[in-house]
């Protein structure tokens, strides 16, 4: 009788004790709500520009966040440098019948080949480390040169007109975590500034070239599309103040081209005047109707009388 009186009671909610936790509970959670409302959904920081180099010029940079996004994403590191880093595929070969062979090796658990410029870039620029100054990546493609050159704590300029090339580019800041010390053009460098056709050729964007002729030379079958580039001269991004450690120039036969846009920079005195590699290709620079020649006594004209031939590389210097 006394468990069935007790089941017939009432029971008592508004207790003083519930009440004060009910108001507890009710005022931790306004605040909470307060506190959210106050926070601003997390945004990526944008990358910080280059000390003195990037504001009130003609272009920007290439915004990496507001960039779609490319897949898939095949990355991995490269094998055999002194300074190790990732960089991102944008050409994937013929799949599934013959992929690229850097697929290959990531299948086979191995890294990617080095590519020799890359190389190239960690051995110059070590002779250069504690100098203050900035590395010039012109035609960077996926970044080979710009992420050797990051990873060792150099400031990195790269300009790159191909689009799925730029994305690659995005990828391997973000896989380096250099987003401090790289930014990337969407431009051509030129002697000029403007718009110019450009040939993209699907399925190897690193033969791409301002050069119909010159975009087919290697790869004759590729399909090919005529895109509109931005060029902009390599004087007009760097300040006289900046001071810039080396240039590298691959864009398939219009080195003439860039050289002339940046003859301002070239003709600083030896010690300011940044060591130059660009591709000296005769057949794709005759395709751009430039030479070899041409070249050497622009090079020459500027004070650049020192070129030694590295396979289809020339390395330039100041010399007295």
């Amino acid at each position: 009788m006394a468990n069935s009186w007790r089941r017939n009671q009432q029971i008592k909610i508004f207790t003083p004790k519930n009440l004060l936790l009910f108001f507890f509970t009710s005022l931790l959670l306004l605040i909470f709500l307060y506190l959210t409302s106050q926070t601003q959904p997390h945004n990526p920081k944008p990358l910080k520009s280059l000390k003195n180099s990037i504001f009130n010029l003609p272009i920007k940079p290439f915004d990496c966040y507001n960039s779609p996004q490319a897949y898939p994403v095949i990355a991995s590191v490269v094998e055999g440098v002194k300074y190790p880093f990732l960089f991102s595929l944008s050409d994937f070969g013929n799949l599934p019948e013959k992929p690229h062979k850097n697929i290959q090796r990531v299948l086979k658990g191995k890294p990617f080949r080095k590519p020799d410029i890359s190389v190239t870039v960690q051995e110059l620029l070590e002779k250069m480390k504690g100098e203050n100054g900035i590395f010039l990546d012109v035609g960077a493609n996926v970044g080979m040169a710009t992420f050797a050159a990051a990873v060792m704590g150099f400031k990195v300029l790269a300009f790159e007109p191909v689009f799925e090339n730029l994305q690659k580019i995005c990828e391997g800041i973000y896989f380096n975590r250099v987003g401090e010390l790289v930014e990337v053009y969407e431009a051509a460098a030129s002697d000029h500034n403007g718009n110019i056709t450009f040939h993209k050729l699907v399925g190897r964007l690193d033969n791409s070239a301002v050069s119909a002729t010159g975009a087919k030379l290697a790869f004759k079958s590729n399909e090919e599309i005529e895109v509109q580039v931005k060029t902009i001269p390599l004087d007009e991004v760097i300040q006289e103040t900046e001071r810039v450690l080396l240039i590298k120039i691959d864009v398939q036969g219009w080195e003439y081209h860039v050289l002339k846009g940046a003859s301002k920079l070239l003709s600083r005195k030896k010690g300011e005047a940044p060591y130059l590699i660009y591709e000296e290709d005769e057949r794709l620079l005759q395709a751009s109707n430039s030479s070899a020649k041409e070249i050497r006594e622009f090079l020459h004209s500027v004070g650049y009388n020192h070129c030694t031939q590295h396979g289809t590389d020339a390395h330039c210097t100041k010399t007295d």
